[in-house]
């Protein structure tokens, strides 16, 4: 059925092209699962496994294209678009020509990986449509996109436009009903995603709302309303540049089509071409939205806002709000405060420094924020393994951008050992495929994660799914305000829950697993602990590694103590009354990793240490020899886990020794003889350090 509500104008110039049918998919068989059989399907697998090959597991190898996923570092296509772009496809597609609202597939997007999920993308007071233009071509590879255009003539009243939006939502789940439906809803668009959700609480639906105009009533703009009203028509070319720099900043948008990394004078040089070229362009929007229409669409954000806002305790989708906070049109980042305590399932990401128009600012990638946020998913739930998708280029280059001055500050030296035991600085000597287990020590709040992902990633092109606290997942972490965070970059990476379902589901699909047995003990030390191991007494993660004949390799890392200084430790916060309450009240509704196991690792409180920056030292990283499971009497016989177990624990902290009697012969162990280095051989040039 045809989401088009009308023939679209042949346009065959533009980017872009009606809605065709979907064919209606086969008869699908749906099975009832009880909640105990769903309990047990970890175990149940496991059983049948058994069965089938023995004691040992069969490992299903998975590659991007095996499974109709993407490959690591894929390349989405994001910042092939600039917002002159924008303005070109506005100028196109927003003609006079007397038809209704309808829905357009920009062709950008190409075709979406297997099973993807229906973005629908609800625009602002424009209406173009055209909203999303930066985003196509990455949220092209993972969703079926259908983009609004309302015509600038169109007077569809607001219900008219819920209904509209409606009745496509009700055809989609009535073909697709296990599948959500994301519905991208730009400011005004923020508004019709509300109603809509509201109206159909048992829709799957994910909202994603950006500045949403549910604020309308409290925003600045509401006392010109009637100015605007009698504004001479000759005058009206002068709003659009008033209006744009109350919507959004310039420098942001015009930096979207500057390329990262140059040197700061060839920046500035772009930058300056771009906003020359973007300037002109703004006299455009006069022409997009004349002065009728625009008049029609203050007052339809008006009526827009009153409907929803009567109606949000009915809403009971997915919610992920994005609120900039220098919007100058609406109080995003007080609506995204109420939003949150308002709506069941809400999370919220603000960006302090950018404006109203988020999706046309550089720096924001929609795709990467849904990837952070796990709010991407092909089911009705979340799937921390097959709804997992890989770092892009683009993501890739971001981080390593964010994460540049760590880097910098603490230049990771990494070293694996190779089968014949010789020691190279780079990662030679660890397995290029899976199942690997990387098992090593957490530094204190983990200073080591990023490296470790970034360096498996750049040499390797190989995901590290690292095993990560469940609180760090959950949503006592989220809050009104909280910005795009180390657990969303961590996220976008490979990091997930560590349960030992996940820990099985990973093997058998032959990954890289990345686990700390000492896990927040570890992370979250006493003072005079850095580089200590705590580890619990049962060999779980060997007798799990060997089912699958997993190679294993130990791992170590120091520097914490050149990095940081930890001044106010656990020990400390529980002496201070009111923080001790804190620390008691936060870690009340925190789940133990190991149910049943009394013991100090699985008691850890989950606090937050007070530390002190210190003139940045060195981290320094050894992958062991790699212990092959393939083949070892473990299964059978667990005193042989024991071994293997106390065998590994001891291999690691050899390791932590090796190095820290080693970093004391590297004559750039300090930042100061490393700057002075980079400064003869330039800051891309490796810095060197001592013979292994």
């Amino acid at each position: 059925m045809s989401l088009s509500s009308s023939p679209f104008p042949a346009l065959p110039s533009l980017p872009f092209s009606p809605c065709r049918p979907r064919p209606p998919r086969p008869g699908l068989r749906l099975a009832a699962v009880s909640e105990s059989r769903a309990r047990d399907a970890p175990r149940l697998e496991s059983d049948r496994a058994r069965r089938t090959f023995g004691h040992s597991e069969q490992v299903k190898k998975v590659s991007g294209a095996e499974n109709g996923g993407l490959d690591v570092l894929y390349d989405d296509g994001f910042g092939a678009v600039s917002v002159k772009d924008y303005f070109d496809a506005a100028k196109a597609i927003d003609k006079p020509d007397g038809g209704p609202p309808r829905w357009f597939c920009p062709v950008e997007c190409g075709a979406p990986i297997k099973d993807s999920p229906l973005l629908l993308f609800l625009p602002g007071t424009d209406g173009v449509g055209m909203g999303l233009i930066l985003h196509h071509k990455s949220l092209g590879k993972v969703f079926e996109v259908r983009c609004l255009h309302i015509p600038i003539n169109d007077r569809t009243p607001f219900e008219g436009l819920v209904k509209f939006v409606e009745n496509s939502v009700k055809n989609e789940h009535a073909m697709s009903p296990d599948k959500p439906i994301y519905l991208v809803g730009d400011s005004f668009g923020g508004c019709l995603a509300l109603a809509v959700a509201a109206r159909n609480p048992n829709i799957d639906l994910v909202l994603v709302l950006v500045n949403p105009a549910t604020s309308f009533g409290k925003s600045q703009v509401q006392p010109l309303i009637p100015i605007l009203g009698a504004l001479p028509s000759n005058l009206h070319v002068t709003v659009p540049y008033l209006l744009s720099f109350i919507m959004g900043d310039p420098v942001k948008m015009a930096m979207a089509s500057v390329e990262d990394n140059l040197p700061i004078l060839q920046t500035f040089e772009e930058l300056s071409n771009s906003l020359t070229s973007l300037l002109p362009l703004l006299s455009g929007l006069a022409d997009i939205i004349p002065q009728d229409t625009l008049l029609w669409k203050l007052n339809l954000l008006k009526s827009g806002a009153a409907y929803v806002n009567s109606r949000l305790h009915a809403v009971k989708a997915e919610v992920l709000v994005l609120a900039s906070g220098k919007d100058n049109l609406l109080p995003s980042g007080d609506e995204a405060d109420r939003l949150w305590a308002s709506l069941k399932n809400c999370k919220v990401r603000y960006f302090k420094d950018s404006g109203h128009t988020l999706l046309l600012e550089d720096g924001i990638n929609l795709l990467t924020i849904l990837k952070g946020t796990i709010t991407y998913r092909r089911s009705r739930r979340h799937d921390n393994v097959t709804d997992y998708l890989p770092p892009s280029v683009s993501d890739f280059k971001t981080i390593h951008q964010n994460d540049r001055w760590f880097k910098v500050a603490t230049s990771p030296v990494i070293f694996s050992t190779l089968k014949d035991g010789r020691v190279v600085r780079n990662l030679a000597g660890v397995p290029d495929k899976g199942p690997v287990l990387l098992v090593g020590n957490h530094m204190l709040i983990g200073l080591e994660l990023r490296p470790i992902y970034e360096e498996f990633l750049r040499e390797k092109k190989v995901i590290i799914r690292g095993m990560g606290h469940p609180v760090l997942f959950s949503k006592t972490t989220e809050t009104s305000r909280k910005e795009i965070s180390t657990i969303d970059t961590v996220s976008v990476y490979g990091a997930l829950p560590v349960t030992p379902s996940n820990i099985y589901r990973l093997f058998s699909r032959g990954s890289f697993v990345l686990l700390y047995p000492g896990g927040a003990r570890e992370a979250l030390h006493r003072k005079g602990e850095e580089h200590k191991l705590f580890w619990p007494k049962n060999p779980e993660f060997v007798r799990m590694a060997a089912r699958f004949g997993a190679t294993i390799v130990p791992f170590g890392v120091v520097g914490e103590d050149d990095i940081v200084e930890l001044v106010l430790d656990y020990d400390d916060q529980k002496n201070i009354p009111f923080i001790k309450e804190w620390i008691e009240e936060m870690n009340q509704d925190v789940a133990k990793i190991r149910a049943g196991v009394d013991d100090e690792i699985s008691n850890q409180q989950l606090y937050f240490p007070g530390i002190l920056p210190k003139l940045p030292g060195r981290l320094y990283y050894l992958f062991g020899k790699p212990i092959e499971t393939q083949g070892m009497d473990i299964l059978k016989h667990r005193k042989n886990a024991n071994v293997l177990y106390l065998q590994i624990k001891s291999e690691i902290e050899r390791i932590i020794s090796y190095l820290k009697r080693k970093r004391e012969e590297d004559p750039y162990r300090n930042i100061l003889q490393r700057t002075l280095y980079q400064a003869s051989w330039g800051y891309s040039a490796e810095v060197p350090t001592f013979d292994p």
